[in-house]
């Protein structure tokens, strides 16, 4: 169990009093490690991606960000010794995160092993998470301080359905709480939310994420009068939805009063193989961790939104999100 009120991050464990700003679904480095090793990116330098992802964590402190959540598991190239290496040289901090991102099947060791499975054993996600929250990410000794999921548009497949119970089962061990991938689209954080709490997990230990990329206020309201907290965490990802939109609708829910179960972010990263830094320079320039910060911030504040408003959303919400129940 985690210690009372302590977040795990890269540094060690933090008092969730202290995050300050806080970034809860970002990622520093996405890949695949057989694409990486077989066909690999043509913009990808290990050493120039560590100074960049310096360099621009350092400018969001100077924006004022204090802690980012590096939602990389596995299934999205995790390499945390990678990440301390770029922890160890800023002064934000990170947190790492266990899980595994899938929007359909495992790999195929997964179908082998497990109760009831043809090796048998216990089911070897759960073993992973609780290791990876308690003890520390493949020998790094990083704990890690979240939990994240995915159910996407294939829904609740059985591999999914497997996760999210691994997580579960992980959560209710150690009181880390769970944050999700969801296709908003399809409105499947109904199901996520319907599967956990089913499972044992208190509604106020979730964050339905991708939120921010519907502007359906029946369908949000839902999620957070069951008492979820909410991503608006896409931030610059105006190939999916503008800016403007992705505003408005955290413009309308703070007039509704919905100011304390909401949290802000990107969903962006410092490099990503799926969407390389020239592309994201043409199609998604905005599509960067200072977002929010530079352009998001005065434009909530034009809006309407208080600083009383913005302290919550980004600072009071996260705080009580990450610190871990007991």
């Amino acid at each position: 169990m985690t210690g009372a009120g302590e977040v795990q991050t890269f540094g060690g464990p933090v008092a969730a009093a202290e995050l300050g700003t806080t970034l809860v679904h970002e990622h520093v480095f996405v890949g695949n490690p057989e694409l990486d090793l077989d066909l690999p990116p043509l913009e990808w330098d290990e050493a120039r991606a560590i100074e960049e992802a310096v360099a621009g964590l350092e400018r969001l402190w100077e924006l004022g960000v204090r802690t980012i959540v590096d939602l990389t598991v596995l299934g999205l190239g995790r390499d945390v010794a990678r990440v301390a290496r770029v922890a160890a040289r800023t002064r934000v901090r990170l947190v790492a995160s266990t899980g595994y991102y899938t929007a359909s099947v495992l790999p195929s060791y997964f179908s082998t092993h497990g109760p009831g499975r043809l090796v048998g054993g216990p089911d070897p996600l759960v073993d992973l998470f609780v290791r990876d929250l308690t003890e520390g990410i493949a020998g790094t000794g990083i704990r890690a301080g979240m939990l994240k999921v995915v159910t996407d548009a294939p829904g609740l497949t059985p591999d999914v359905r497997r996760v999210i119970a691994a997580a579960a089962e992980a959560h209710l061990r150690t009181g880390v709480p769970i944050t999700t991938h969801t296709h908003a689209p399809s409105r499947n954080g109904r199901d996520q939310l319907a599967l956990l709490t089913g499972l044992g997990v208190a509604p106020g230990r979730l964050v339905i994420g991708h939120c921010g990329d519907s502007q359906d206020l029946d369908y949000l309201r839902e999620l957070m009068d069951a008492g979820a907290t909410i991503g608006m965490d896409r931030f610059g990802m105006e190939h999916v939805l503008p800016d403007e939109a992705r505003v408005a609708t955290v413009l309308a829910l703070l007039r509704e009063g919905y100011a304390d179960r909401m949290v802000l972010s990107h969903d962006a990263a410092f490099f990503s193989r799926v969407t390389p830094p020239s592309w994201r320079a043409a199609y998604a320039p905005h599509w960067r961790m200072d977002d929010i910060p530079t352009r998001i911030v005065p434009w909530l504040l034009a809006g309407g939104a208080t600083e009383a408003d913005l302290h919550q959303l980004l600072v009071l919400n996260p705080a009580r999100v990450l610190e871990p129940s007991t």
